[in-house]
């Protein structure tokens, strides 16, 4: 896709660009003395490795500092769950905090603020709106360190088998999901369905179903006037299109599906439609994936007014229970950092970067079509 830009926002990228390619070059400084950080880490798809490998970078550049990661449930709900225990004990088993994109006015408190830590110039290299975000009363709680957007994935291969176009509409999917599910299945597939999402009790299940209301009523679950959005016909009438799925172009499963369950279905070629994050188009293209090279990735269904799809992503909290927060704050810098965040755009993870200019990058635009 060609992209047309103002003059002066390409200058502005363009300055971003040297900005922070110039504190690269400069080096990375290590903190003083010996220190062991431990990192609460994620492990949805191959996330936990190319974590991993961050720390062995880190640890080459500083030596004197040992990075340990910590694995995390995959599902977002259960890691706050097992955060917020830490936090009540102000412990300092764990040191940086992966956290999600809407968690910021509940970690505040046990934080520490990275403006103390970050220059101006380190701030001013992600996107303005982040950093915004993951503001609280003028205290940074984290750094942005990947973001994503939902979207609807596709099988390239059966589309074209069954003469049906990529749907527009949620009515359109559910009838070409139907299509695709019946036509497998008389071919002998009996495990094949039309469509995957995540159908379990937690923060994916709120994201499915605010993508629907946003879709049918063009506002979220709180209006402007701060009316609570839900209780109308448009979304009553998505929910009950929904449940309809489930045990028909869905498995009756899929209400105990988060992201990495829906995948699974997916990769393994039992599905012609998922909805999930940008992280699953690596990992489907891989040599192992029993779709590679017969999918795509196309934005969500509209319903009555527009699509809409949930603003996701992860950020690096220093706790302030930790042992040594200059150590720490380290860590959380190199991890985010531009030359890190492009090394895991690159990776079969796909994670988009938090900064602006990343995306002006050659290298990234030609290998990863989702940034």
């Amino acid at each position: 896709m060609k992209r047309t830009m103002s003059f002066v926002l390409v200058l502005a990228l363009m300055l971003t660009s040297f900005s922070f390619a110039a504190a690269q070059d400069e080096g990375f400084t290590c903190p003083e003395g010996e220190a062991t950080v431990q990192v609460a880490a994620g492990s949805v798809g191959i996330e936990y490795e190319v974590a991993s490998e961050q720390a062995d970078r880190y640890m080459e550049l500083c030596p004197n500092i040992t990075v340990e990661l910590v694995e995390m449930p995959n599902e977002a709900t259960d890691r706050l769950a097992l955060y917020q225990q830490f936090w009540e004990a102000q412990s300092g088993d764990i040191d940086v905090y992966q956290v999600d994109v809407i968690w910021p006015g509940i970690i505040a408190e046990h934080t520490v603020d990275l403006n103390d830590y970050m220059t101006e110039e380190e701030i001013g290299w992600y996107f303005p709106d982040m950093i915004a975000g993951q503001t609280i009363d003028g205290k940074l709680v984290a750094i942005p360190w990947f973001t994503d957007a939902a979207g609807l994935y596709y099988r390239t291969d059966l589309l074209e088998k069954y003469g049906l176009e990529v749907p527009t509409t949620w009515d359109e999917l559910t009838t070409a999901a139907q299509t695709i599910q019946d036509g497998e299945r008389a071919e002998g597939n009996s495990e094949f369905y039309g469509y995957v999402w995540q159908g379990n009790n937690y923060e994916g299940l709120t994201c499915d179903a605010h993508e629907w209301l946003v879709a049918e009523t063009g506002e979220s679950f709180i209006a402007p006037d701060g009316t609570v959005n839900v209780n109308n016909d448009a979304f009553i009438g998505a929910l009950e299109r929904a449940a309809g799925w489930v045990n028909g172009i869905s498995p009756e499963a899929v209400t105990t599906y988060g992201e990495e369950e829906s995948r699974a279905v997916w990769q393994a070629g039992n599905a012609a439609f998922m909805r999930n994050w940008p992280y699953a188009y690596g990992l489907g293209n891989a040599e192992d994936s029993a779709i590679a090279g017969n999918f795509d990735y196309a934005p969500l269904p509209m319903g009555a007014t527009r699509s809409g799809a949930c603003l996701g992503g992860w950020q690096l909290a220093v706790s302030a229970y930790a042992d040594n927060v200059e150590a720490s704050v380290s860590v959380a810098k190199f991890f985010t950092s531009p030359e890190e965040q492009k090394i895991r755009a690159l990776s079969p993870q796909g994670a988009n970067p938090t900064i602006p200019a990343i995306y002006e990058d050659p290298e990234l635009v030609e290998a990863n079509p989702l940034c």
